[in-house]
């Protein structure tokens, strides 16, 4: 009897850490360019196109989609291990730098050595940057996010802790998409565009932010919430959660009446028994022969000067 194996798709050989940072600027540079390429699409949009709202947000979104199109063509269906995470890493790069730079930019946009200043804090950056992408660190960062899962849409141990993992998803996801809403009455409205220091212009970056903001928002933590329950080490954790909560043995609806009944009636008790005890002793230690309390008559009439009463212990 012969038994036919499916093949399981060939992983392609890791990269090396020059060939990694490449493919990472590449695929960033696509997704960058996909990003900006539908908020110039969405922004020309004239306002007389009838649901001109829902358009731009149409052709902003096909930006995006074409971007990340764009990725998955160039580094095809099965990517070597470690793209993704350079896609990734390169992108939070770009934009911690461009966030450094404009600040010194606006900080020293008044003084004579402004733009000097600016270029060499890019400079700098841009020097940093390509010491850090090319270090042992980034490397191992770019496989942790790889092999964490965070961006492909492969499930770890599907069929195991399916109800605590969505639980978990559903958490997640009220609060996400709540924070999403709430976000619509401080965000403000119109186009979000990116200003560079000592440039006149600016670069479009989000239409109608009161729209693509929250939508941008809920599609993040939706991501998040369904990659969160598929990361190895916190999915290993709620399946042995789950298991340990299976084992449990939880009471009838009678018996939990009946205890609550039982756990009330002990609390009575214990307090009349306490009070019983409290009010005894008082009264014993407060007796002449004993002493050790002064008699409750002398403790109603002491005060102190303010003339509240006091007792003397």
């Amino acid at each position: 009897m012969s038994t036919a194996i499916e093949p399981s798709p060939v992983q392609k050989a890791p990269l090396s850490r020059t060939q990694l940072l490449t493919a990472g600027l590449v695929g960033a540079t696509l997704t960058i360019a996909g990003f900006l390429a539908g908020a110039f699409l969405a922004q020309s949009i004239p306002a007389t196109v009838p649901y001109v709202e829902l358009v731009r947000l149409l052709a902003f979104l096909g930006g995006i989609v074409a971007g990340i199109v764009a990725v998955s063509v160039v580094s095809g269906p099965n990517p070597p291990k470690g793209t993704r995470g350079g896609i990734f890493l390169v992108i939070a790069t770009a934009i911690t730098i461009y966030f450094i730079t404009r600040a010194v930019g606006l900080n020293f946009r008044d003084a004579s050595f402004g733009p000097y200043a600016t270029v060499a804090v890019l400079a700098a950056l841009l020097f940093f940057a390509y010491r850090f992408l090319t270090s042992d660190r980034a490397e191992n960062i770019m496989l942790a996010v790889e092999h964490q899962g965070w961006f492909h849409f492969n499930g770890y141990k599907k069929t195991q802790g399916l109800h605590l993992r969505r639980y978990t998803m559903i958490g997640v996801l009220i609060i996400g998409w709540s924070g999403a809403w709430a976000s619509r009455q401080s965000i403000g409205t119109g186009d979000l565009a990116l200003s560079f220091p000592f440039i006149n212009g600016s670069l479009p970056l989000l239409p109608d932010i009161e729209i693509t903001i929250p939508l941008l928002l809920a599609a993040l933590t939706f991501w998040f919430a369904f990659r969160l329950v598929n990361v190895p080490g916190f999915t290993d954790f709620l399946i042995a959660t789950e298991a340990e909560m299976n084992k449990v043995s939880w009471s009838t609806r009678r018996r939990l009446y009946q205890d609550t009944i039982v756990v009330l009636i002990t609390v009575f008790v214990i307090t009349v028994f306490l009070l019983i005890v409290d009010v005894f002793w008082g009264w014993l230690l407060s007796v002449k022969f004993i002493g050790v309390l002064p008699p409750r008559q002398e403790q109603k009439g002491q005060q102190d000067p303010t003339g509240n009463k006091s007792i003397a212990w």
